[in-house]
């Protein structure tokens, strides 16, 4: 049964894990939307696997990424929606295969009003998660965009030396456009800082990269 494997659950009581236990596991594939913009909330999401790229995009077109979900993490857009009865403001995107479980709402009011360990729950990752978005305003209000990209660079690379994104996806994570972003990494592969390849970005001088992101 998925609720034994999902940890942060282990802890909820008795009447919590029984009405959870009752709902089914949905598997959804890579690339499909989740909810957009203007729509209704169809429930609470327990993500098991995989990863949703939560985003807004502009009025000029521009994408900004706001978070991404992985499993045992919560989306703070649903929160909201749930708890205020609103609908969402932004777009779920699949970034991987799925396999989630969904908790209608009135299940969802009455584990939230019934259920302290669930409460807890849902408020700690809502915290989290605000913080999150906090620290993402401030670097876009207050960061160079060499600054924010050398820091997406590093945040995609991990701790490998290269991986696979498109200047169009890096500029989505930074909040920029495109052209500025081609543009900074040419000057990145003159620096050394990086090498470019067709969707792919290899790193060429981290502690430069660690440098400039911090700056």
């Amino acid at each position: 049964m998925w609720l034994d494997d999902f940890a942060p659950f282990q802890a909820l009581d008795l009447f919590a894990r029984e009405n959870l236990a009752r709902l089914p596991e949905v598997k959804i594939p890579k690339g499909k939307i989740l909810f957009s913009a203007g729509s209704p909330c169809q429930g609470f999401v327990i993500l098991l696997e995989g990863c949703v790229r939560v985003g807004v995009t502009g009025e000029n077109g521009r994408r900004l990424v706001l978070y991404r979900i992985a499993p045992g993490e919560t989306c703070v857009q649903t929160t909201l929606c749930l708890m205020g009865a609103l609908d969402y403001t932004a777009e779920g995107v699949a970034e991987a295969d799925l396999r989630l479980v969904v908790i209608p709402p009135p299940l969802f009011k009455r584990l939230m009003r019934d259920s302290g360990a669930f409460s807890e729950f849902v408020f700690a990752r809502f915290g989290a998660r605000l913080a999150e978005m906090t620290r993402l305003v401030e670097t876009i209000a207050f960061l160079r965009v060499d600054a924010r990209l050398a820091g997406a660079v590093l945040l995609r690379a991990g701790s490998g030396s290269c991986f696979e994104a498109t200047h169009q996806e890096l500029a989505e994570d930074i909040g920029a456009a495109r052209e500025v972003v081609s543009r900074q990494l040419a000057l990145f592969q003159r620096a050394g800082l990086v090498r470019l390849a067709r969707g792919r970005i290899e790193i060429g001088d981290r502690a430069g990269l660690e440098d400039l992101s911090s700056s």
